[in-house]
């Protein structure tokens, strides 16, 4: 049976697919050898990229202040491990059926791959190849890179997870999108950061450039530390539960020049942490220790800038095909000072706490900070 492009979206489309593209490999000649579909599958001559939406509601917790487990569950983890997947596991047995092989690939991230294995073979490269799942989905056509490295679809804006399958079906392809189709560079995203990682858009030297030889794109260059550390929790201004555990931090993670490695390890060493002197289960963040258990992962800043402040003024706009009676955004929004509102006085605030509330009076003559 001969495959064509239009088979393969009409049964996307019975799937529920219906944001869907395809490019042909040509486009990915050039791209970087630990993440290149044609490293990972020598023979594939198209690549078919797939959106799936989260709800908008999804992140209202979040913007509300009132509910933080939604974003993590129903917008991340599970709509990229679990209801995603099904999809993609669904479109690439039709295309196999069809008498082609079909290549789901698993969303992670390029930056973790082939460091510490040696290749199997002599003439491999080191395990494992991981593709950067919004370039490829943007030279397919799918939709475009904006300026903070969220990426927009035509229908839904940001509120997007993507996903991949490479086939050795020659398919027909769908046209690159235009820098700045979607994206208006606005600079909303960037206004609405709680980690100052997004650059300003009006400065020309903060660009990236990808070249898929047909077409030129561009985005942003994201300072990834600090949206690595905002995203997991690791800032003051859009984490309470930080703010809670560590009130007296102060971390500027908007002048912060960790790494995107550096804050995945700070981020998630600290999220596991036990701490036998606090009260309790002893886990130095408990709400982090509790989602991770729950899902294997956390999100904490709920994509304020590149997210929700995208999608709000995409849907204003005319940006997206998505539109809603009412405005995202319902009244000013909320964020946590960075500094503490006064220094502390001790040196252990559980001890102090709990010797306080039990035995007024005990620690008498105890250290305090001069006023």
């Amino acid at each position: 049976m001969r495959l064509t492009s239009q088979m393969i979206k009409d049964k996307a489309k019975e799937l529920g697919i219906d944001c869907i593209a395809i490019g042909n490999i040509e486009r990915f000649k050039n791209a970087p050898a630990l993440m290149s579909p044609i490293t990972y599958f020598p023979k594939a001559r198209s690549v078919i990229a797939i959106a799936m939406p989260f709800p908008r509601g999804a992140n209202r917790g979040i913007e509300e202040g009132t509910h933080w487990h939604n974003y993590t569950f129903y917008s991340y983890n599970k709509l990229n491990a679990f209801f995603r997947p099904i999809k993609t596991y669904r479109l690439a047995c039709f295309i196999e059926d069809c008498g082609y092989e079909a290549v789901a690939h698993y969303p992670a991230v390029p930056e973790g791959n082939g460091t510490t294995k040696p290749p199997v073979a002599d003439g491999k490269v080191p395990p494992d190849v991981v593709c950067s799942i919004r370039v490829i989905a943007a030279g397919c056509g799918l939709g475009e890179i904006g300026w903070s490295k969220v990426f927009l679809t035509k229908k839904y804006g940001p509120r997007v997870r993507l996903g991949l399958i490479f086939t050795d079906a020659v398919l027909e392809p769908d046209p690159i999108l235009d820098t700045g189709t979607l994206c208006m560079h606005c600079g909303a995203c960037a206004r609405g950061c709680p980690g100052g990682a997004i650059p300003d858009p009006r400065d020309e030297n903060a660009r990236l450039y990808v070249d898929f030889g047909e077409k030129k794109i561009w985005f942003g260059d994201v300072q990834m530390g600090r949206c690595t550390l905002s995203h997991h929790g690791m800032n003051n201004e859009c984490s309470p539960f930080l703010k809670k555990e560590f009130p007296n931090m102060a971390f500027d993670v908007r002048n912060s020049q960790m790494t995107e490695e550096e804050a995945y390890i700070l981020s998630y060493s600290l999220a596991g942490a036990k701490w036998g002197r606090k009260p309790g289960s002893h886990a130095v963040m408990e709400y982090y220790n509790y989602i991770i258990d729950h899902t294997g992962y956390f999100a904490v800043c709920g994509a304020r800038g590149c997210i929700r402040s995208c999608m709000d003024v995409m849907e204003k706009a005319g940006r997206c095909e998505a539109n809603f009676k009412n405005d995202y955004f319902k009244r000013d929004r909320w964020a946590l000072p960075l500094h503490p509102e006064k220094s502390p006085e001790g040196v252990n605030p559980y001890r102090e706490a709990y010797l306080d509330e039990h035995y007024p009076g005990i620690r008498e003559n105890e250290y305090k900070k001069p006023e």
